[in-house]
């Protein structure tokens, strides 16, 4: 018995470990998988174009590697590292133009691709090459992975991903050098699933082998786990589901589609075409030319016999030759004109009345189905609080609140919300007018160009600067700079500078200014030319440049940024 009883606690023993062991792996390769992008809260370097050779300056407009190089890559602005080419060579500098990481025969940065930026490289890693094969190192030079790989390139979307390719065949790293994706495919794509939140954090791969009959596809998720295995012909990500959690797969065999979801069949392989509905979170499904609906789990909730099926808001409309047959978003029939549609808004105490019967008639109505205001704009969109963008039958745009009073006239040829803000911008032409929270008109200006900042907008011309809260508050230039010590200010058409107590620093000489930038230096124009001062007010660059009227230069010291590409950017002092 007690030879028996010790073989058993032996055996739960050993199962117990095994249980702790397994436990232990599974969050090592989970915890191996999280990577953090690196953030960037500081620009130290800057790239120095002359004469079509490149240098870099740090933010005080000091030389840190001279002008003698056919280009330069700065990975991470924050930090010394760069790589320098001419000709043929490739050297990694440093702050004290040391050669460094010489211990591997090539250092290169890694690009990222459909990014519109000037932080366009990793952030923290680079990819070095040895004996014919790529691996990636840190910026100390420490090794993430062995040279194993024929090729490492970024992933589209997925800054922090990298795909590699060994033997002919891709997978997926991340900047930890861990496996996402087995390095088994022909292809690998990002699936385009998107969030505002979250951005491409949540999306998946498409991988797809070649076949002797073609390429077949099949689906992994952002956690690494096959959903779908390669036997598609077909295969796409249904991106407009809003669901980090759950993915809706549109697939197709032999011209045949279907809907799985998490890797299971929800709609069979048997229609010719599948359209999701975001309005409504259903799904269009078409088969021998006939036309229904299913929800998102799948349940036919209009039956497939209807020769058109139009989404119009909240209601689905179903012709066939007996008319046309009004179904809500449950697939019961509703009581409505068909010429009516009805359109949810943000706000539950609206919603947007259309007449399609002569040339569609915008209008609102309560959530009693009361009418508020009456159809006849060609155009209405909820905006916020009780206001509403409308149209008229010239086109031309405005804003009416819930009892159709005018709030911005309707005369102009945009109107929309300011991202992030309850600020109102419209256009008439080249004019451009901001509106407050209240519908207030807070602004006008020709020509103006609109900036977004974390805490403020700025609009400016060549002639005037003016900034605003979320709300649409203007604000003085010394609520803006907090960190600032002197202020750029206007007398008779002159321009100086002074102290946040309104006392002069620097006398009223200047035909425009613009505000001390975070790096000291400020642009000043004299005799239509423009140079730079620092905070002492000495004039660190000659005033012999001249800019487009739209232009609104920057400096560090005595030169300035000129903005390329894709928001790429270098410094110069040529003229």
């Amino acid at each position: 018995m007690k030879k028996t009883f010790r073989i058993r606690i032996a055996i739960i023993t050993i199962i117990v470990i095994s249980i702790i062991a397994f436990c232990i792996y599974k969050f090592i390769q989970n915890d191996s998988k999280k990577y953090e992008i690196a953030k960037v809260n500081e620009y130290n370097y800057f790239l120095l174009k002359q004469n079509n050779l490149y240098g870099v300056i740090d933010k005080k407009g000091n030389t840190i590697i001279n002008v003698q190089y056919d280009d330069i890559k700065i990975p991470n602005p924050e930090k010394a590292i760069f790589i320098c080419y001419k000709g043929k060579d490739t050297k990694v500098l440093n702050a004290e133009k040391q050669d460094i990481l010489t211990q591997y025969e090539k250092v290169e940065p890694i690009r990222l691709k459909n990014i519109a930026s000037d932080l366009m490289y990793e952030k923290s890693v680079l990819k070095y090459y040895e004996n014919g094969k790529y691996g990636l190192i840190n910026f100390e030079g420490k090794k993430i992975t062995k040279a194993i790989y024929n090729e490492i390139d970024s992933l589209p979307y997925k800054e922090g991903e990298l795909i590699v390719k060994q033997d002919e065949k891709y997978g997926v790293i991340n900047i930890k050098g861990t496996e996402l994706v087995n390095i088994e495919y022909d292809q690998i794509s990002v699936d385009g699933y998107y969030t505002e939140e979250n951005q491409y954090k949540y999306a998946g791969y498409i991988v797809s082998n070649k076949t002797n009959e073609g390429y077949r596809y099949g689906y992994i998720d952002y956690n690494g786990e096959i959903l779908e295995e390669i036997e598609y012909n077909e295969l796409s990500r249904v991106t407009d589901v809003e669901d980090n959690e759950n993915v809706y797969i549109l697939c197709a065999k032999n011209g045949q589609y279907g809907i799985t979801k998490n890797g299971k069949e929800l709609i069979q392989n048997e229609y010719q075409s599948i359209n999701f509905s975001k309005i409504n979170n259903l799904f269009l499904i078409e088969k021998n030319k006939k036309y229904g609906i299913t929800d998102l789990n799948g349940k036919i909730i209009v039956p497939v016999e209807y020769k058109q099926i139009d989404t119009l808001g909240i209601y689905l409309y179903a012709n066939n030759e007996q008319g046309t047959t009004v179904y809500n978003s449950e697939g019961n029939e509703v009581n409505i004109d068909a010429n009516i549609g009805i359109l949810d808004t943000a706000n539950d105490k609206y919603r947007i009345r259309i007449n399609t019967e002569e040339n569609a008639k915008y209008g609102v109505i309560g959530k009693d189905g009361k009418q508020i205001i009456e159809e006849k704009y060609n155009y209405i969109e909820y905006l916020y609080d009780n206001y509403f963008i409308v149209s008229n039958e010239n086109s031309k745009l405005g804003i009416v609140d819930d009892k159709d009073n005018i709030k911005v006239e309707i005369i102009n040829d945009s109107v929309q919300k300011i991202k992030d803000t309850n600020i109102i911008q419209t256009t008439i032409g080249q004019t451009t007018q901001l509106f407050s929270k209240e519908m207030k008109k807070v602004c006008e200006m020709e020509n103006a160009i609109i900036e977004e900042n974390e805490d403020y907008i700025k609009i400016y011309n060549s002639e005037q600067t003016k900034y605003f809260n979320q709300d649409g508050k203007e604000l003085k230039n010394t609520e803006v700079y907090k960190n600032n010590t002197l202020y750029a200010e206007e007398n008779n058409g002159k321009w100086g500078f002074s102290d946040i107590n309104g006392n002069m620093k620097i006398g009223y000489r200047y035909e425009k200014v613009t505000e001390f930038n975070e790096y000291g230096f400020a642009a000043v124009k004299l005799n239509g030319k423009w140079g730079a001062i620092d905070e002492q007010g000495k004039e660190v660059s000659n005033l012999v440049y001249e800019f487009k009227d739209d232009v609104i230069p920057s400096f560090i010291g005595k030169y300035y940024k000129v903005t390329y590409g894709f928001g790429e950017f270098y410094f110069t002092d040529q003229t």
